[in-house]
């Protein structure tokens, strides 16, 4: 692992949940006295979307809260993404499931739901297909970001 915190944030596209989450934590690392200290990146498990910018649903529903996340480019997990990240946060159990089926065993590092870390064993849903859920995974992400970093903070602070 590197001297940096490296924290990979994953859903099944890295459209909607996986970039959201990784705008709201790079945000709330903004001046925070652990910023320089962390590295945030996403992706997906899946390939269909890798290039494209996050689903413009995603991007209003971030903006509307102050949070661009429009320069962000999904990508595939990569067998790799286990070298380089400490964290590995899953946005649902399925996505979950995929992480570890290409988990190699000497991984050390922590992978998890996202939502474990607002005390929630569940899945943030996807919003997909429906256009009414963007603002709940906001909700959701920021939730879970808020003890994500209460956590780094205790462990690495």
């Amino acid at each position: 692992m590197s001297a940096k915190i490296r924290v990979l944030f994953v859903c099944l596209g890295n459209i909607c949940r996986s970039p959201t989450a990784h705008g709201i934590f790079e945000q709330m690392l903004h001046n925070h006295p652990l910023a320089n200290r962390i590295e945030v990146d996403s992706a997906g498990t899946g390939h269909w979307h890798i290039g494209s910018p996050p689903d413009a649903r995603s991007i209003a529903a971030a903006r509307h809260k102050g949070c661009d996340i429009s320069h962000l480019r999904a990508r595939q997990v990569v067998v790799e993404d286990f070298d380089e990240f400490d964290y590995i946060l899953a946005m649902d159990a399925s996505n979950l499931k995929n992480l570890m089926a290409i988990k190699p065993d000497h991984f050390s590092g922590k992978l998890c739901l996202f939502l474990d870390f607002a005390g929630m064993s569940a899945d943030v849903p996807d919003p997909y297909y429906d256009d009414e859920g963007f603002d709940h995974v906001y909700q959701l992400c920021e939730q879970a970001s808020r003890g994500l970093l209460q956590h780094l903070l205790e462990k690495h602070g």
